[in-house]
């Protein structure tokens, strides 16, 4: 492969001009397509072969216009103090809203009379009325829901208190602001790391380029596809970050073959067969985990995982021929001014050769000290409950949250998540239904049976007592499911998200078990080791479990929830774990690829363990701590949103990638090929035959006066003493 990759790098360097105009002119006709295409709307949201879709399926047929999965906004009225809702100024306040909500936006499908649906409390302070859509939320337009809030603007005019809650208030989110910030951070960091304008803004040009060209590819394919407005969210951020890390690592190796004093061709071509091996199969792994998620069986999260790996797949490709291309028209300006003043050869200790003899010195004490550390974060994550984010995990600023306290103040907090009971029989086993859910624990009311046309189907709504994301709620819906029969089916917002929560659950395990798995198998064949591979595969999950631990213990346990804005405690959004290993197993294995096979390649070479271990963080431990850092401030960024999910992903993501790269990579992979020593690269000789031969280490490349010079001397004076330490 590395002679391949050589070739093909060597190419591009010399067709620069052809190479560059491939891709803008792939960037161009993407960009044409996407803008040609009809906008993307939002698929619908299915979780196939649960209850709670079940239901879905059965309104559409029996209630046909019903709109059963579309979105609901709650309007809560409060009276002035000294007043109620009943007096007869703000009843016909009230009805004034009714009617300008039911000719606000024609998605309107219904507004309910809250005098004639008696949704007013008891002490008659509190009343709502519930509007449903046809559509979800996210197919919904900004002028439908700028009509909802105007008409709750007219109400409070007239001093009563107007809060709006309920999924039509949610949009998709909006990323460019933390896009903007993470690619400014980058450019600060790439330009610290190599000293360079040139160096530091190839990385950033291409990675918007592919990010570019995958986002516009999605865009344009939208409507063939049924591709949701939301696709996209996950290849914009993947591809963002492989495509500074895979650039960086191409330009990174350049520059050190220039300073080894090689023409600039021959450098591009280097670089492209030995850096580029490694990015072939970090980019592997990472389309691995992001295919992987059809496992989970949910259409939307296939489709985004599909889409992200697309995208991916064009990152490396850009990283192996346009990066090469461009480093041609960049001529020396790609390394600082200092460095072009230099005179080649450049092995002197750096930050990296420091640590990692330190680490050398003491591989126990590093190894103990990093597993323990992280096994304590961790701890935590045993008490790990998910769910999904309900209006009551919202800041108390936003209306939503208003309107949710107003309701749970008003009526109960299960008025905020109430069940839909769908029974397929007559009139008796809808009425035999209802009755036998009234005697459940757990329930506060059971609205009469709404039938359809024919008689055959009905509806039924359950109010539960505790608010939705309750444990007590999960198990009010297990138990309506274990007493009712078969055609009985319980649904609605709060259904389907326990059902989601358990897809998600059941799908964790066996999603871990096939991303490891395949990336194990692929990183035996790059590495010609079964420990190196069982190590970085142990490593990645410690790392995710400790990031776990610490979610918990903020977002769940509430624990420094004040320092990240958390201002309610509960359940674990449920694809937190499942996208924490899909996110972080491609960057995590990234690091480790681009530090390893370094080492790999001085041990081939001749170097001893230690001292390719040495070898391998004087040249990639800085690149791999810029790439680190760069991802840890874009996820970082998330936090400051207002959005408990996007916080949660922010810091779920920033401290786990923090763990992986400065604690696993850079403390506890060392520490252990260190103890491990000429073993850590051994394979048994039937698995080293049967395993196919790709040469990541570049030995094709080796030109005899490599193989006379042997492995590069070490001017540092510790040198010897190292060599004695790590003798094996």
């Amino acid at each position: 492969m590395a002679t391949f990759l050589y070739k093909l790098g060597r190419s591009a360097f010399r067709r620069r001009r052809l190479v560059a105009l491939i891709w803008v002119a792939l960037l161009a006709l993407a960009g044409i397509g996407a803008a040609s295409a009809p906008a993307a709307t939002s698929s619908s949201f299915s979780i196939p072969g649960t209850e709670a879709q079940r239901a879905f399926d059965l309104l559409e047929e029996r209630f046909p216009g019903a709109s059963a999965d579309g979105a609901t906004a709650r309007v809560v009225f409060k009276a002035p103090a000294g007043e109620k809702m009943t007096d007869p100024a703000n009843k016909a306040e009230v009805q004034k809203t009714v009617a300008e909500l039911r000719s606000g936006s024609d998605q309107v499908a219904s507004v309910v009379d809250p005098y004639r649906a008696k949704a007013v409390s008891k002490d008659g302070t509190v009343a709502y009325t519930q509007v449903s859509y046809k559509v979800s939320g996210m197919e919904l337009a900004d002028k439908d829901r700028e009509a909802l809030t105007e008409a709750g603007e007219q109400a409070r005019e007239s001093g009563l208190t107007v809060e709006i809650g309920g999924d039509a208030l949610q949009a998709a989110p909006e990323t460019g602001a933390s896009e903007i910030i993470g690619v400014a951070v980058a450019a600060v960091v790439l330009l610290i790391t190599f000293g360079s304008l040139v160096a530091a803004g190839l990385p950033l040009l291409t990675a918007i380029i592919g990010v570019g060209i995958g986002v516009s590819g999605i865009t344009a394919l939208a409507g063939v596809l049924d591709l949701g407005s939301t696709t996209a969210t996950l290849a914009t951020m993947i591809g963002l970050a492989v495509g500074i890390d895979y650039a960086l690592f191409i330009v990174s190796r350049y520059r050190a073959e220039l300073a080894e004093g090689r023409e600039r061709e021959e450098a591009a071509g280097r670089a492209v067969g030995t850096a580029g091996s490694a990015v072939v199969f970090a980019g592997l792994t990472v389309v691995i985990a992001l295919v992987g998620l059809a496992v989970v069986n949910i259409p939307m999260l296939s489709k985004m995982g599909f889409a992200a790996a697309g995208t991916v797949a064009i990152a490396v490709l850009i990283a192996l021929t346009l990066i090469p291309a461009l480093l041609g028209f960049a001529g020396n300006r790609v390394l600082g001014r200092k460095a072009r003043r230099q005179a080649p050869a450049s092995d002197k200790p750096n930050m990296g050769t420091r640590w990692a003899r330190l680490v050398l010195r003491h591989p126990v004490a590093v190894l103990l000290a990093g597993v323990v550390g992280l096994g304590a974060i961790a701890v935590p994550a045993a008490s790990l409950e998910m769910g999904l984010p309900d209006d009551g995990s919202q800041p108390t600023s936003t209306t939503q949250r208003r309107a949710y306290d107003l309701l749970s103040d008003g009526f109960g907090p299960g008025f905020n998540g109430p069940l839909l009971v769908v029974v397929d029989g007559d009139k008796a086993a809808a009425d035999s239904t209802a009755e036998e859910i009234s005697g459940l624990d757990g329930v506060a009311a059971v609205t009469p049976a709404t039938y359809n046309k024919a008689g055959d189907a009905a509806m039924i709504t359950v109010i539960p007592k505790d608010r939705p994301s309750s444990t007590q709620t999960e198990q009010l819906v297990h138990s309506i499911r274990d007493t009712s029969g078969d055609d009985v089916y319980v649904t609605g917002s709060t259904a389907m998200n326990i059902d989601f929560s358990q897809r998600m659950n059941d799908a964790l395990l066996p999603y871990l078990g096939l991303v490891v798995g395949l990336a194990f198998l692929l990183l035996t064949v790059v590495f010609r080791s079964v420990l190196v591979p069982l190590k970085a595969a142990l490593g990645f999950l410690l790392s995710v479990v400790a990031a776990l631990g610490a979610v918990v213990a903020v977002f769940q346990w509430g624990w420094l929830g004040s320092l990240f804005g958390v201002e309610q405690t509960g359940p674990i959004m449920s694809m937190m774990p499942i996208f924490m290993v899909g996110v972080v197993f491609g960057l995590a294995m990234d690091y480790e690829v681009f530090l390893v096979t370094r080492m790999r390649e001085a041990y081939v070479h001749g170097e001893r363990p230690g001292q390719a271990i040495v070898t391998g963080f004087r040249h990639g431990a800085r690149v791999v701590t810029a790439a680190a850092v760069i991802m840890i401030a874009v996820f970082a960024g998330f936090i400051g949103s207002s959005e408990q999910m996007v916080k949660m992903i922010g810091f779920g993501l920033a401290i786990a990638v923090f763990f992986d790269a400065f604690v696993v990579r850079m403390a506890i992979v060392p520490a252990v090929l260190a103890l491990l020593g000429h073993r850590a690269w051994w394979l048994p000789r039937w698995l080293d035959r049967a395993l196919p031969k790709v040469d990541v280490e570049g030995d094709g490349l080796r030109t005899d006066d490599d193989a006379a010079g042997g492995p590069a001397a070490d001017p540092d004076p510790d040198a010897d003493a190292e060599r004695e330490l790590v003798r094996v």
